[in-house]
């Protein structure tokens, strides 16, 4: 896609931000799922890491390689007409150097948009020192800007996640954090693992500005109730790919305890009408 065709989607992207209505992002795994969320009115996709990387072969927390992760991206953003913001973990580099070209090489995948979190692995050890994650995020802003394809950066702190640090000074940790995020350039702010309402709602008020939440938190609202609560994005991570794996887990368990396969008639896609999702002419 040409430079104009990519900062049009990004501007859109950034735009359903900002709309009346919360942006629902269910995460797509590969081509066939981004398509079907684009059929179905969806308008972005986002991609999740772990469900790509489990395509692949891969756990989840960047053991993917960086070139693995980038195809699928390209693949997904060819497919669709609607923007693609790709969950980048923590930009598969350690510097700021690295987080420029990660911005360069989104840009010639197609993507408009990407998650970019502050941690390097599993455990508290692991979390971006804050000055480089900041000057990290510069980079990334000053280089997708240079390239006229300005991405909308959701920028995410895995403090309640993890979690991180003592309770007790967890939401003041988190507001620090994500407020110097948005200094250094991000557009939207993550915070994975808050699924309380009345915490969501004192996030809402410290931020003052794009909240994305992820569906899957325990105690999580429905949609129209995060959208009440002043969320503007709500992202569904891997859920829906484990969900998938889940049918085929119950397929298996009724084939193998009761030599039939009812599961089978349940929500299933018609073969007719994947052929015909995948057949559709790639975007422009």
């Amino acid at each position: 896609m040409d430079t104009r065709t990519l900062a049009a989607k990004a501007e859109r992207l950034r735009q359903l931000h900002h709309g009346p209505h919360l942006l629902v992002l269910p995460n797509a795994w590969d081509v066939a799922s981004a398509r079907i969320l684009e059929e179905m009115g969806f308008p972005a996709i986002a991609t999740g890491s772990a469900g790509v990387a489990a395509v692949l072969g891969y756990p989840d927390g960047q053991r993917i390689p960086r070139g693995e992760m980038l195809d699928m991206v390209a693949r997904i953003a060819r497919a669709v007409r609607v923007p693609v913001t790709a969950d980048m973990e923590s930009g598969y580099g350690t510097t700021a150097e690295d987080a420029a070209r990660l911005a360069k090489e989104l840009i010639a995948a197609g993507a408009v948009g990407l998650n970019y979190e502050d941690v390097t692995g599993d455990n508290e050890s692991s979390h971006v020192e804050l000055g480089l994650q900041t000057e990290k995020l510069r980079k990334l802003r000053e280089a997708s800007d240079s390239l006229g394809v300005p991405l909308v950066i959701n920028a995410r702190t895995d403090i309640y996640l993890l979690p991180i640090g003592p309770e007790s000074t967890r939401f003041e940790r988190t507001v620090e954090r994500l407020r110097a995020y948005r200094e250094a350039g991000a557009d939207c702010l993550f915070a994975p693992g808050v699924g309380d309402p009345a915490l969501i709602a004192r996030l809402v008020r410290a931020l003052q500005g794009p909240l994305n939440i992820l569906v899957s938190a325990p105690g999580c609202p429905s949609l129209p109730e995060l959208e009440k609560l002043g969320v503007a994005r709500a992202s569904f991570g891997s859920s829906a790919m484990r969900a998938a794996l889940g049918t085929l887990r119950r397929v298996a368990r009724e084939a193998l305890d009761t030599g039939t396969y009812k599961c089978l008639r349940d929500g299933i896609v018609p073969y007719d009408e994947l052929q015909r999702i995948l057949a559709r002419p790639a975007s422009a």
